[in-house]
């Protein structure tokens, strides 16, 4: 195997390698073959690893903003366009990194509500969809996937129909964020980011986390982390892992769960992986995380005609939550051409509403956002439609 970087750099690549084995990103990987990631993929490093890395190239420390300011600030992904750089720093980078961005832009949709989509291909052909959504308040939000498909299968939801294939790494999740931040016209940037694309986040924590440090911080993409929102279908341990990432880290994310059912047996029928656990055990994560972390969570409830959407479900909603500080969204089912189910109408969705709101219930509704180009919420899918 030939190596590009003079020695000093092969060895701090090296160090970087043993680092990220011992966190366990790299269990499956051989080292030749994560060493080779590493050495060439400019995302996949994080600030420090960065900063060693030019370091060893015996570039100077300064060079490490300038660098970041571009790819975070400017939306430049091309080392030569860094014209604050010395034209040997751009040839040495470009040598070495090649591009910054590693995907290929398979297709683009826009919808009349200005939410836009994109399909993006990996360098292994594997494929996910992330998406910008924008509204009248200057709200910019990414919805960015982890995984490329999902195991969960969600009875409702496009994004588990082909399957699992594997995780998404730190940094093609910020890579989605970069190449939806570009979308945005000359000095707009995105304000939120919803982890709520492909995928399960508490199956690819490590690496998610990771990405939202990066683009979190001041010199990154500078998004308040308040404004950062992780859905999950309800994992326990995964909730307490992030719990106790929140509590050292002192990065407060929004925490959402996909309940979407009042009993444990009609969730099992909708969501597959809660027969591996149960509404209990996840409430009482959720309760863990609120009380340790000072935020509310949030419960998604996608209401599905004639499924879950009764005046009994209503009642054993309101009697799972009533002594809880939530809130509960509910998203009218967005249809999937192929499933079954329905979107409840307007005066339903309106009734359950409001007779969870009787009942002490704090909640909202989620309005559709680029459902025309199947960019909605359960919408999402690996492969172009």
């Amino acid at each position: 195997m030939k190596l590009d970087f003079a020695p000093p750099a092969y060895f701090a690549v090296k160090s970087i390698f043993y680092r990220k084995v011992r966190r366990g990103y790299a269990r499956n990987a051989t080292f030749f073959v994560f060493l080779e990631v590493l050495m060439n993929n400019f995302l996949e490093l994080s600030v420090a690893e960065l900063a060693e890395l030019l370091e060893s190239l015996e570039l100077p420390g300064y060079r490490h903003a300038q660098i970041r300011r571009w790819v975070f600030a400017r939306k430049t992904a091309d080392f030569e366009q860094m014209t604050d750089l010395s034209k040997s720093v751009r040839t040495l980078l470009s040598e070495h990194f090649g591009t910054i961005l590693r995907s290929k832009e398979v297709s683009r949709q826009q919808s009349d509500d200005h939410s836009q989509k994109l399909l993006l291909e990996w360098e292994d052909g594997e494929r996910v969809e992330c998406v910008l959504l924008q509204n009248d308040r200057h709200h910019r939000t990414a919805c960015v996937s982890v995984q490329v498909g999902c195991a969960m299968r969600c009875s409702f939801c496009a994004s588990g129909m082909d399957g699992f294939v594997r995780n998404l790494t730190r940094g093609e999740i910020v890579e989605q964020l970069l190449r939806l931040n570009a979308l945005l016209p000359g000095n707009e940037r995105l304000t939120h980011i919803v982890v709520m694309g492909i995928g399960e986040p508490m199956l690819n924590l490590d690496a998610l986390l990771s990405a939202l440090d990066e683009v979190t911080s001041a010199d990154g993409l500078d998004i308040s982390v308040r404004r950062v929102t992780i859905s999950t279908v309800g994992i326990p341990a995964g909730i307490r892992k992030l719990t106790e990432s929140v509590m050292h880290t002192g990065k407060q994310y929004k925490l959402a769960v996909s309940l979407h059912a009042p009993n444990d047996e009609l969730r099992s029928q909708i969501i597959p992986h809660n027969r591996g656990t149960s509404i209990a055990e996840i409430l009482t994560a959720t309760d863990e995380y609120f009380q340790k972390t000072g935020r509310r969570v949030t419960f998604e409830y996608t209401l599905i005609e004639s499924l879950n959407d009764q005046p009994e479900h209503i009642v054993q909603l309101a009697e799972l939550l009533r002594s809880r500080t939530a809130i509960v969204n509910v998203i009218p089912l967005n249809p999937v051409p192929g499933l079954k189910f329905r979107s409840p109408s307007g005066r339903a969705v309106q009734r359950f509403v409001e007779q969870l709101a009787r009942r002490g219930i704090q909640v909202k509704v989620r309005f559709r956002k680029g459902d025309k180009i199947a960019a909605a919420c359960g919408q999402l899918r690996r492969t172009a439609q």
